[in-house]
């Protein structure tokens, strides 16, 4: 029974998994899609949250520090609920293009 979920950044999920030899397709992926570090995710993730946008759910966030879009564009491809306007979505990529 799943008792909560939460939803987790490629970082956070490589922050469980063990490698190894036999899981070689999931470090591939692992080293084809990271594109920022631990600590560089963390702190993105953060920053996104202070911006305290109800329009943005967990989920948005996580794609977004997946992702980490640099306009416009790529950004209304992660967020496709929320409809952000001008200002937002201004500060969402003022935040991203530092990382």
């Amino acid at each position: 029974m799943i008792l909560n979920s939460k939803p987790l950044t490629l970082t956070e999920a490589k922050s469980y998994y063990k490698e190894g030899e036999d899981k070689k397709p999931i470090d591939e992926y692992f080293k084809a899609f990271l594109k920022l570090s631990k600590e560089d995710a963390d702190k993105l993730g953060e920053e996104i949250r202070s911006l305290n946008n109800p329009k943005l759910k967990e989920e948005d966030i996580v794609k977004i520090v997946d992702f980490v879009p640099k306009d416009l564009e790529d950004l209304n491809k992660i967020v496709l609920d929320a409809s952000l306007n001008e200002g937002e979505v201004n500060a969402i990529l003022d935040i991203t293009k530092k990382y």
